[in-house]
């Protein structure tokens, strides 16, 4: 593993997340240091993962080479601001997982040449089974990147993408991609028990379905194949498929997501310049 020191402003979900997928790839408790304001949560964090815990974030960055931003996107700034001259002194990664804070607001906060990576993670990290997409700016060199790439890789897969604007289109596929396929998921087990099935054995078969068919997909890659696999011509499989097409699941589906990632937009103007 690479020399890492890191900090985590912000002892929620996501950076538990982080901690204990660096634990688990050998990173040493001792390189690990959260700033949290409450009490309760840093006494978790050190009981549980036995990592040191502060309310004092100057502290929690002092030997710091990478610093995860993990607070609410309304808080960023706050949390930035006191830290400024440290990291203009001392220039960590700031890895930044606050949804919709844009590279510009965040560089603004921590000074010029620091260099920013934001990241979107989605919430099966907080099972190792993320993906997040990672936008790094122009003061950020390979040595850089390869260090937030290893933050992020221990809960999940990474993808790079080469603009920032992209961010919002991996937020609406795969940051709010895991509540469409519950829905979905949550749908086939109402029409099972509506069709005569107990509710209970309907939710089983939709959660395995689920599962199941997302292993599937992570193994091979190729969905449509898979797909094809699945449809025998003249089947039930091919008569659902038609059903749903003839409904516009496609064109629902691009809808959705274009939705969703108009909707990250809008919500970035509120967390600072863009």
């Amino acid at each position: 593993m690479t020399h890492l020191d890191l900090a985590i402003l912000g002892g929620g979900n996501m950076g538990r997340a982080l901690i204990g997928g660096l634990l688990r790839q050998g990173l040493r408790a001792e390189r690990i240091v959260v700033g949290e304001g409450l009490a309760e949560a840093r006494e978790r964090l050190s009981r549980e993962f036995g990592i040191a815990a502060t309310a004092d974030n100057t502290q929690a960055v002092g030997r710091a080479n990478v610093i995860v931003i993990a607070v609410k996107p309304q808080d960023v700034q706050a949390a930035l601001a006191p830290l400024r001259a440290q990291l203009q002194r001392s220039r960590p990664v700031c890895l930044s997982i606050a949804a919709g804070v844009r590279t510009r607001a965040l560089r603004q906060w921590c000074g010029a040449g620091v260099p920013v990576i934001r990241a979107m993670p989605n919430r099966p990290a907080l099972v190792g089974a993320g993906i997040t997409g990672l936008f790094a700016t122009e003061e950020v060199d390979a040595a850089h990147y390869a260090l937030a790439e290893q933050v992020m890789r221990s809960v999940g897969e990474v993808v790079r993408v080469d603009t920032e604007d992209a961010l919002d289109i991996v937020t609406a596929l795969s940051g709010s991609g895991p509540a469409y396929f519950f829905r979905l998921a949550e749908l086939m087990a109402q029409a099972g028990a509506d069709l005569g099935l107990a509710p209970e054995a309907a939710q089983r078969l939709a959660i395995a379905t689920l599962h199941g068919a997302g292993l599937m997909a992570h193994a091979d890659g190729d969905l449509a194949r898979l797909r094809r696999e699945v449809t025998s011509k003249g089947g039930t499989t091919e008569a659902a498929l038609s059903a749903l097409e003839a409904a516009g699941f496609g064109k629902i589906v691009s809808r959705a997501l274009e939705a969703a990632s108009r909707r990250s937009r809008e919500l970035a103007q509120q967390f600072g310049p863009t």
